[in-house]
């Protein structure tokens, strides 16, 4: 999106010329109304610049028809009337991106990026200006690269590491003002008086950022020059935007906002930084879990007398705060010693488990460590391999998953995770991976990878060293096994005919099942790569239906009992496996946007599917239905949301399935006694035995997202974790959705638990766990079990973060933090104290009685 700063005014209303998605818009700054349109996406025409001349009516539009063809639009700003349309091809061609230097001329590159183009369109008529760039630069190679500037009459090009600013004289001569070998950023030009624009360079060295800020018709003068040393290492400088004010001398100062490669902010005034956020949090891609190191019994002398330092430093600073004598920093003092030694924040594991670190990967490819107590910044790291190079231009972050979980018995080692990423938006494009230790953030290593990565499976199996084997699947089908150990591919070749996998191809409407056929042969021939087989294929009827939503099990989750008691001691089975796929169908006319169809033209079509033979196990069609869909997938049930266009309401639905193989052992004493068949093998190539039971329900709210809650051991009862279109977190109880539900339940049910029927799922407002709050732009959940089975840690993420543990069967196996010790430390020496007296007084009548 692209804004124009105009002063243009039409009566009382002044306007905003906004271009977008290939659509120009004028908006009013009233009511926000569109004054009106163009649409250059008919056009063919790839819009490179929008400008505007200072002080007038006219909007220029400029672009690429073809790869060697310019095309210019004259627009009246008042009224969207298109007043002029030349084009004008030139043989050589163009590459990449133009940058104006007056409001009537750009410069561009031609095909070969050796070749400076001055693009002039004055009085509607254009003309271009070859200039070599070996004439502006004698020891130039290489194709270049423009960096776009909106100061008038000064551009950029970069050439491999080397960065040179060209001025366009008012000869239409271009002349080298500067060159140098730092990555450099110009920002957009800033009027500080009539005729007047200033703008600011910025060059990263290292650690250091030099600041100049300059006018834009006078290259020899600095009107600022800082240099600014960074706090830890952020990337290079991707934006930087000015600002002024009136010194008290009468002079111009400056600040700079500055956006980092990391997607950090800095403002930097007066050679200092004054303030830095990490923006980057706002954009999450995956997240994980790490335990917090064991808290060692052992304490060393040093410590001890550092530690009494601080007490006597601490008790000497909390007196003078009594005393109010502390000054400001002493009141500040106070508060970070306050904050660290909260057992909150401990960098050691606590008893429950609740105290964690939640490794988060950004969009940027950065890596953080938070505090699960107070949210603090544990430590962060901007991954090497997801940098831009010249390897790769445009490396994109994939997932992250735990690469090595030592055992208390094997504490020397810290964990560490596997950050997957490729390089490019292509399916082919090769991928990266870094290893990065997960207590301190140092990258341990990494791998430039020469096959790409379509599919990431982490599979059952860790080698001594409690690494985790891990398959990567490429675009050409082939298994690569990681870690590349010998012990490793011992223990693959072990389990080589149990490995299992699928892929779905949501554009085609294929789902496909997978296995592992022998070692690679040919060209990609290695020690670790395999290849693969088809086992089965779900084709979708292209003219019908298309799948709009998968999901399947956690690989953690914890099942507590496969065995459910309901209603007059009977025993119901769950039917328990982690190869069940759940996938969600929609009409090929239902695919669009809500409303755009009738119901009768829109259905929905929910799949339950074996991922192991390609079985489907059970198909239900919900008529008059629409996407999108949000699912959530737990032990034996599953739980999607979707529209009904027939009711014009949100539904939730939820089906649950169970294995009739089971169904001797209905008596509930049989399973308490053992005599069972649980035990007994069971092969997924056997035709399973199953029954499901679903259930309807109208839901109020618009959902972008749905979690369940995960514990320890399986036991607590789940709660849904519903992410609402407000931003907001409603937990749900799993026995509103319960099947079984019905109008009467009888006495047995109503024991069991089974709430009546209704058509609509409740929204109890004590049931939002972000309570008043809104996590804006929420865009996932995550649930981490703790080590106290009633409690579960929930994170949620978008543009803001939040963080919370959750009871949802309230603290059975602890006590609260209001409980009251010292009534039961009363109660147990008032107890102690009567079983004392008691027991004097019976001696006594005891020894009275045996005198008689």
């Amino acid at each position: 999106i692209d804004v124009l700063q105009t002063n243009l005014k039409i009566e009382k209303d002044h306007i905003v010329i906004i271009f977008s998605n290939g659509r120009l818009n004028a908006v009013s700054c009233i009511d926000g109304e569109v004054l009106w349109e163009k649409d250059f996406e008919g056009e063919s025409l790839e819009v490179q610049q929008v400008i505007q001349p200072p002080g007038s009516n006219l909007i220029y539009v400029v672009g690429f028809a073809s790869s060697s063809l310019f095309e210019m639009y004259q627009i009246n700003a008042l009224n969207g009337e298109l007043l002029k349309h030349e084009s004008a091809a030139f043989s050589g061609g163009f590459l990449g991106e133009v940058s104006p230097v007056f409001s009537e001329t750009v410069v561009a590159l031609d095909s070969t990026g050796l070749i400076l183009l001055t693009i002039s369109f004055q009085n509607g008529k254009i003309s271009f200006q070859q200039t070599p760039i070996s004439n502006l630069v004698k020891d130039s190679f290489g194709p270049a690269k423009i960096i776009p500037s909106s100061v008038t009459g000064i551009f950029a090009i970069k050439m491999n590491a080397v960065t040179i600013v060209i001025r366009l004289t008012d000869e239409n001569k271009l002349e080298v003002v500067e060159k140098t070998n730092h990555e450099t950023s110009i920002s957009d030009a800033l009027s500080i008086s009539e005729g007047q624009q200033a703008f600011a360079l910025v060059q990263h060295a290292g650690h250091e950022i030099h600041l100049r800020v300059k006018l834009a018709h006078n290259w020899d003068d600095n009107l600022l020059k800082e240099s600014v040393k960074m706090d830890q290492h952020r990337g290079l400088v991707h934006k930087i935007y000015i600002n002024n004010y009136i010194r008290t001398d009468k002079s111009y100062g400056f600040r700079a906002l500055i956006v980092m490669e990391d997607h950090s902010l800095l403002l930097l005034q007066q050679g200092k930084i004054v303030w830095s956020r990490e923006d980057g949090l706002a954009s999450i891609i995956d997240v994980t879990t790490s335990e917090l190191p064991v808290e060692r019994d052992g304490v060393s002398v040093a410590k001890v007398e550092h530690n009494l330092f601080e007490w006597l430093k601490g008790h000497m600073l909390k007196l003078k705060g009594t005393l109010m004598l502390a000054s400001p920093q002493d009141i500040a003092a106070i508060q970070s010693m306050r904050l660290k030694n909260s057992d909150k924040s401990k960098m050691t594991r606590d008893h429950n488990g609740f105290r964690k670190l939640l490794i988060v990967l950004t969009r940027a490819g950065k890596l953080f460590a938070l505090h699960t107590g107070d949210g603090h910044i544990v430590w962060s790291h901007l991954l090497q391999s997801l940098q831009k190079s010249k390897v790769c231009q445009h490396p994109i972050g994939l997932n992250l998953y735990k690469w090595q979980v030592p055992h208390h018995h094997a504490m020397d080692e810290n964990p560490s995770v596997l950050v997957i990423g490729k390089c490019g938006p292509s399916s082919d494009a090769p991928g990266a991976l870094s290893f990065v230790d997960t207590y301190t953030g140092k990258e341990l290593s990494s791998l430039s990878l020469v096959h790409s990565v379509a599919q990431v499976i982490p599979l059952p199996y860790t080698d001594s060293t409690e690494q985790r084997l891990h398959l990567l699947i490429d675009a050409d089908k082939h298994a690569h096994l990681y870690p590349k150990t010998p012990e490793a591919i011992s223990i693959f070749e072990r389990e080589f005919s149990n490995i299992y996998w699928y892929s779905v191809e949501d554009d085609n409407g294929i789902i496909k099942g997978h296995a592992l056929r022998g070692k690679c042969t040919g060209e990609v021939a290695d020690e670790v790569c395999f290849d693969t087989r088809e086992l089965w294929s779900i084709v979708f009827p292209s003219e019908s239906e298309k799948i709009i939503a998968t999901v399947t099990r956690k690989l953690n989750e914890v099942v507590h009992t496969q065995a459910k008691v309901i209603a007059d001691q009977e025993v119901m089975y769950k039917y328990i496996s982690r190869n069940l796929l759940f996938v969600a169908t929609v009409a090929l006319k239902g695919s669009g946007e809500i409303g755009s169809v009738t119901p009768e033209e829109s259905w929905l079509v929910a799949y339950l599917i074996d991922t192991v033979t390609g079985r489907i196990l059970h198909r239900v069609t919900h008529h008059g239905s629409q996407g999108p869909v949000h699912a959530v997938f737990s032990e034996n049930w599953v739980v999607y949301h979707y529209f009904n266009l027939k009711a014009h309401r949100y539904e939730m639905s939820v089906i649950e399935i169970y294995d009739q193989s089971r169904a001797d052992n209905k008596d509930v004493w049989k399973l308490v006694l053992g005599k069972h068949n649980l035990t007994s093998p069971i092969s997924l190539y056997s035709r399973p035995d199953v029954i499901t039971k679903s259930q309807s329900y109208f839901f109020t709210h618009s959902v972008k997202t749905i979690a369940v809650t995960s514990t320890t051991k399986g036991i607590t009862s789940k709660q849904l974790l519903i992410g609402t279109i407000g931003d907001q977190v409603l937990a749900l109880d799993k026995r509103f959705l319960d099947p079984r539900r019905t109008v009467n339940p009888t006495q047995a049910e109503k024991e069991e638990g089974i709430i009546p029927l209704t058509d609509s799922l409740p929204i109890i407002p004590q049931s939002y766990v972000t309570h008043a709050l809104r996590v804006e732009g929420l865009r996932g959940i995550i649930t981490v079990p703790a080590k106290l089975e009633s409690t579960t840690l929930v994170f949620a993420h978008g543009v803001d973060l939040f963080f919370t543990q959750l009871a949802p069967s309230r603290t059975y196996d602890s006590l609260t933090d209001d409980f009251n010790y010292a009534l039961l430390l009363i109660t147990i020496v008032a107890l102690a104290a009567a079983i004392f007296l008691t027991w004097t007084l019976s001696e006594r009548k005891e020894l009275q009685e045996n005198w008689r």
